[in-house]
Parts: C-alpha cells; structure tokens; sequence
C-alpha cells in the first residue's frame, strides 16, 4: 500500500470531527470518499496534507504510512516532497498570475548564466518558452482547452478549477493525488473530461483519492468507497455493484428518494396563461464578464414563480444574474415591477428587493473571518435597518445581539448548518455550510427577488434536498420570486416551472419542467432549428444583437 490510515482522530476546540478512521490506498487505485457535509472529509485530508490548522488546534490521533513507513508531515510542503498533491475545494491560485505561472508556481523554470553562479539565483530569469510547454503539458493530460497564458482572473470557475489540477499534474514525482469536490464547479461534459482524465492517471500507477457529493461519478470512477458519518468510518465498499442510492442511504443513515422533476416545486392552480405584468423583465441585456459572457438575453419572470436558468459552462449563464446585480459590467434594460433598474449598482438592486446568492460564496457571499450570525444579519441590517434599536429618540442606532442570535440560530436549524453555535467563524465551516450561510444571509433581506446561482454546489446529497425544499417553502410561504441558475438540470427541473436554457449567451430557448431531456440537450448543443415544445419560449432573431 502507498497510503494507510490508522485510527485517525481530531478534536477542535472540544468538538470530536473524527473518530478512529482507518482505511489503505494502493498504486493505481481509486478511492472514493464521502459522507455529508460535516462527516469529516476534508479535515482527514487536511491531516494528511498536514495543513497549518491542524498543527495549530492540536494536532491528531493514530497514524499515517506512507510507503509502509510512518511519517508526521510538519507542513504541506513536506507532503509535496513525498508525493503527495491536493486539489482543494476552495480555490488557492493567484488571479494576478496566468494558468502557466499558477501551474509552475515555486517551480519556474530559469535560464542559467555565469553570473546566477557567482552571485545568486534570485538574479535569474524565467524560462517562460519552457514554463509555458510544462503548463501545456499538463493541461493536455486533461484534455480541456485552456490557454496557459491566461490570467486566472478572467477564467470561468470551470477554467480555474481545471488549472489547480493541471498544476499537482505537472509535479514530476506526484505518486497521490487528493481531489476535494474537483467536479462540484464543473459541468456534466466537462466533467466526464475530468473522470476520463483521472482513469488514465490511475492507469499510470498514480494513487488517488475522490471527494465528491456527485455519488454516479463515485461509483463510475472508483475502485473502493469509504463512507464517513459524523466523523466516523461507516462502511467501506466496492465501487462495482454499488448504486448512488444505496451510498447516500449509508450517508445519511435513512433511505433516500429521488424527487421526480414533475411533481416537484410546482404550485397549485399554477396558470400558465397568466396575463399579469412580470414581476422582473430582461431586454437585450449584455453583460461584460470574463468567461461567462451574455450577448443579447431577453426574458420575463412572473410574480412567485421559480425560473431556472441553464446551460453549459462558459455559454453565460452565471453572467445574467452577475450583470443584473451590477457585480459585471452589464447594459440593456432591466425592470423591475415595470419600472427600471438602474445597471452597474449592487445597492441599487438591493434597494429595489432583489438579492443574490453568489456562485462565489468565499470571494462574494461571506465574511470569513466573522461569525454565523454577522453573516446572515449584516446586508439585511445595511439595507433594510433590521436588528438595530433606536437610541435617544433615534437620533442614534444601536445593534441587537440578542435579535441577531436569534435570526441566526433559526436559520441554524432551518437549514441544518453543522456548527458550533451561532458565533463561530464561518471561515471554520465546510463548504456546503458556508453555503448555507449565504442562502441564509439572502433569505434575512426578504427580497421580493432572489437569484441563487449554483446553490448546491459542492453541497452533498442529504443537503441538497434541504437547500432544495428550502427554497421551494420559501417560494410558496413568502411568495418570493425566484431566479436558479445552475449546471445541474435535474435540479432545475426539480423546483423550477420553467427553465431558460443559455448558449453563447444567448437564449436557446425555454422549455417546461416537464420536458424531455433530449430536448434540454438540444438547446444546449447550440442547435438553432431544435423541435419546440407548445410552451417554449425563444426570443425573436430580430431581437438578437449583431455580433461584429
């Protein structure tokens, strides 16, 4: 075995995330790994990749075996030397830097000179020519099209997750290499690329180990599954045999079903003929972002309903909802309740009842380093004056804390946000609970218009169907009008009465629910003469922007 864990534990500041957790990789081998959000996953990867946190909140318990030989890893870089690599959740490029400078990072290649020898190799120069074939070379292995000179600031999340793996691939004595949710950003082609990838790294003898909440990929990829709950090791089974259902049964402890698209999320007495005037239309809007460019977008959204926006990655889809809020460079005409919105203010939307969950939730969504209960009370408290008191005749105003705890525990409990408590550091949650954090913060501003773009992502099955449900309640209870943008189409047709599907930046059309799939597939091909449904909707070619 290259990789045995033995009796793994840990403990942050009292609370128990694992408890005696032991299983081996072998070369070549992949091993698939998953549990909820909170079962422990990430900690026991960041113990093995030997991360700051855990040497500063106390290290671990049992024992690590690399190559038959235990070993206590001091610092990531000594994980690095040994061969290990890891492709972590959140992101840990430098947007400034092209993929090719992220990719080789404390690794450039210099050109050598007389004078590097008598002085020093700080004096050197980058062999950018050389940097550049590396970077290439490594990008090919994953058999995506990415330009190594771009700067990671102007990629689609897509891009970006795509140059932190090319960037452990091009590590000449990687001999593992760990994958923390690498498929959550990535659409369903982009990401069979990725697995088809990752087969052939395997066939090289390279070991890996697979974190994911997309449980078909787990079973399609990998060799073994181990399976956390609650900080503990539940099950360990081959991959071959194994259904997604039963693996999330073993995640969850309790049997779980698959809503169908076509009795879910869709209000009763629903008419499609609905002759009101859209709480929300969208004329010819452009939005000017990198990778998710929007060229000429028009549509209508009616009061209550939940519309889904679809598409593959990179064809513009994250780009409405950044262009309307004013976080993009965006024009066209947007109204809201008939009346326009002015483009390029994020204030301007919040002020007019519109919030938006970001598909950015560590860059745009959160406060990291404050608590639960200042992030989901802090826009609200901005923009709408909740959770403070007046002083003095309200000459002054002060904040409720008890208020603020209050709203942030029920929201706690709502959506199932594993913590501590309400004070804890949301820069200390997993992922899929910083998640929820962010649709929590949007749901204290009681908008009359929430966009959510890519709210499940990396979120696990269990939570899903919370988020999912969540969102539903709040539609029909609050009667809030709902806007999801995602790359998961089964979810969109889970919630959403109908769903627009973007290509090019462009609407390709606008099916039902109730579509079939192949219709969906059509749209998102990009093919112009694609069969309409009685109810789909496409914006009149007259009404297409010319591209010069």
């Amino acid at each position: 075995m290259i990789l045995s864990l033995r009796g793994i534990g840990k403990q942050f500041y009292g609370n128990r995330v694992l408890s005696d957790v032991s299983f081996d990789v072998a070369p070549g081998q992949i091993v698939g790994l998953v549990g909820e959000n909170g079962a422990g996953k990430t900690t026991l990867m960041k113990i093995l990749f030997s991360m700051p946190e855990i040497h500063e909140t106390g290290g671990y318990e049992g024992g690590i075996f690399w190559n038959g030989k235990e070993v206590r890893f001091k610092s990531p870089f000594d994980a690095l030397d040994a061969g290990i690599g890891m492709v972590h959740q959140e992101f840990s490029l430098i947007p400034g830097f092209t993929a090719a400078e992220n990719i080789l990072l404390n690794r450039e290649p210099l050109y050598k000179s007389a004078l590097t020898d008598i002085f020093s190799p700080r004096i050197s120069r980058l062999d950018r020519k050389t940097m550049t074939e590396l970077a290439k070379a490594a990008i090919d292995k994953l058999g995506v099209a990415l330009d190594p000179a771009m700067l990671v600031k102007e990629m689609p999340v897509g891009h970006k997750q795509f140059t932190e793996i090319a960037r452990e691939l091009c590590r000449a004595n990687v001999k593992l290499i760990v994958l923390d949710e690498p498929t959550a950003v990535l659409t369903e082609s982009e990401a069979e690329v990725l697995l088809s990838s990752l087969r052939l790294l395997a066939a090289e003898g390279i070991a890996l180990i697979f974190i994911s909440h997309r449980l078909r990929e787990v079973v399609e990829l990998c060799d073994r599954i181990v399976v956390l709950r609650d900080g503990k090791k539940i099950e360990e089974v081959p991959a071959k045999g194994c259904s997604a259902k039963t693996i999330a049964s073993l995640m969850v402890g309790r049997s779980v079903e698959t809503q169908r698209a076509e009795s879910a999320g869709i209000h009763e007495g629903e008419k499609d003929d609905d002759k009101e005037e859209p709480v929300l239309s969208v004329e010819r809007l452009w939005v000017d972002m990198p990778g998710e460019t929007v060229r000429d977008v028009t549509f209508s959204v009616k009061k209550g309903e939940i519309f889904g926006i679809g598409g593959l990655a990179g064809q513009g889809k994250l780009g409405i909802p950044n262009g309307i809020m004013g976080l993009s460079p965006a024009g066209g005409v947007v109204k809201l309740h008939g009346k326009p919105l002015r483009m390029g203010s994020p204030n301007a939307a919040l002020e007019r009842g519109v919030a938006f969950v970001s598909e950015d939730r560590r860059g745009v969504g959160l406060l990291l380093d404050e608590g639960i209960d200042w992030n989901i009370t802090f826009s609200a408290m901005q923009i709408r004056d909740k959770f403070l008191k007046p002083l003095l005749g309200g000459l002054f105003q002060w904040r409720s804390d008890r208020e603020m705890c209050s709203v942030a525990n029920e929201y706690i409990s709502l959506l199932d946000i594993k913590c501590t408590g309400p004070r804890q550091r949301v820069g200390n949650l997993s992922g899929g609970n910083q998640q929820k954090v962010c649709l929590a913060k949007a749901f204290a501003l009681q908008p009359d218009i929430l966009f959510v773009s890519e709210p499940t992502r990396g979120i696990d099955i269990g939570a899903k169907a919370i988020v999912l449900e969540t969102l539903k309640r709040y539609n029909s209870e609050y009667g809030t009008t709902i806007i999801m943008v995602s790359s998961e189409l089964e979810e969109l047709r889970s919630i959403c009465q109908r769903i627009a599907v973007i290509y090019e930046g462009r609407i390709e059309g606008i099916l039902p629910h109730t579509a079939l799939l192949e219709e969906f597939g059509v749209l998102m091909a990009g093919a112009k003469d694609a069969p309409k449904t009685p109810n789909e909707e496409r914006p009149a070619e007259s009404d297409r922007r010319s591209e010069h």
